[in-house]
């Protein structure tokens, strides 16, 4: 035989041995960039450039304008697990009624920039977030949160209170102090381990049991794939170390403290199924079910804020606005200061 012609069998056999060696990607398990290339948001994505820490950054972010503006802004703020995308239903009902809707990427999440040295803090993002408000025109805003977004909309309403018309938070985390309570302090570099093994499976598993209910619906999936999406990626190392600092950030800067100090009206809106803890799996087993009681957190955070007003959704979990989209937009157009 010849030896370019056995030579190319062997070449051929490798080449085989090696592609059966290695697992078929589905084709609905996406692979993303680190900074979310690739998934498409509803609306136009911008960017929005800017130094902070010594580091070039830049903040992705959609700014919807309504047909028929009423003169007031909404600034919409994602939570840990979520990205600006993630708001589509709430921005569409919110321009229908007249917002103008601006819905960023927080540093370290998304499609905005995950730097690989940076001191996480609600006060830094709070302070991110009102550089790229004052570039694009909007003073006066309603800063509505979802979750840790919750967490940084207070910080924000308490950092520019004449800034913040009203904030709305849904189903924030940090109505308690975990750490107080007992949780034990993962630290960076555990937290960094965690975030490593996370897949698809374990995203959905988590969303179904505390987000929907223990339910499942199809148009929660693409969420899923979302986040998914940037651990199978090559960014997946950067994507963990960033969530990594963000969970440490979470844990370490309450913010259940200064309720009583925010001056503007808040509309609470918590879906009462909830059970988000932060850290609460490496909790002592006796303390776990104690953690992340949202009828009672719901009930005393309302006590403690001066100008709020309570609405619960019974049978909802961590995500009302996904979970019942109608019931939640009714209930938020109509909470919302005129």
């Amino acid at each position: 035989m010849p030896l370019m012609t056995r030579l190319s069998r062997t070449l051929l056999c490798a080449a085989l041995a090696f592609a059966s060696s290695v697992p078929v990607q589905a084709a609905d398990e996406p692979a993303y960039g680190a900074e979310l290339e690739g998934f498409a948001y509803p609306y136009p994505v911008q960017r929005f450039a800017f130094t902070s820490q010594g580091v070039k950054l830049q903040m992705a972010y959609m700014d919807v304008k309504p047909a028929k503006p009423n003169g007031r802004t909404v600034v919409l703020m994602h939570g840990k697990n979520f990205c600006g995308a993630t708001w589509e239903g709430t921005i569409k009902e919110l321009s229908a009624a007249g917002y103008r809707v601006v819905a960023p990427d927080q540093v370290g999440f998304c499609k905005s920039t995950k730097p690989q040295h940076y001191q996480y803090s609600f006060q830094q993002l709070a302070a991110n977030t009102r550089a790229l408000l004052e570039a694009i025109g909007v003073k006066e805003a309603i800063v509505m949160g979802h979750s840790t977004g919750g967490m940084l909309a207070v910080r924000y309403g308490l950092l520019y209170p004449e800034l913040s018309q009203q904030l709305v938070l849904v189903n924030p985390i940090g109505l308690e102090d975990w750490k107080a309570l007992g949780v034990p302090s993962l630290g960076v570099d555990k937290w960094y381990e965690r975030e490593l093994q996370t897949t698809a499976e374990r995203i959905r598993n988590y969303e179904r049991s505390t987000y929907y209910v223990n339910t499942w619906k199809p148009e929660y999936e693409p969420w899923v794939q979302m986040l998914a999406g940037m651990y199978r990626g090559p960014g997946k190392q950067l994507v963990a170390w960033n969530s990594a600092l963000l969970y440490d950030m979470i844990y370490t800067q309450p913010v259940v403290y200064e309720f009583p100090l925010l001056k503007m009206p808040v509309l609470l809106m918590i879906g009462l199924k909830d059970t988000t803890a932060i850290g609460k799996d490496a909790a002592p087993e006796a303390l776990r079910p104690k953690l992340g009681n949202y009828p009672e957190l719901a009930k005393r955070t309302a006590q403690s804020i001066p100008k709020a007003t309570l609405v619960s959704f019974p049978e909802m979990g961590h995500a009302p606005q996904m979970q019942d989209p109608a019931q939640f937009h009714r209930a938020l157009l109509k909470g919302l200061v005129r």
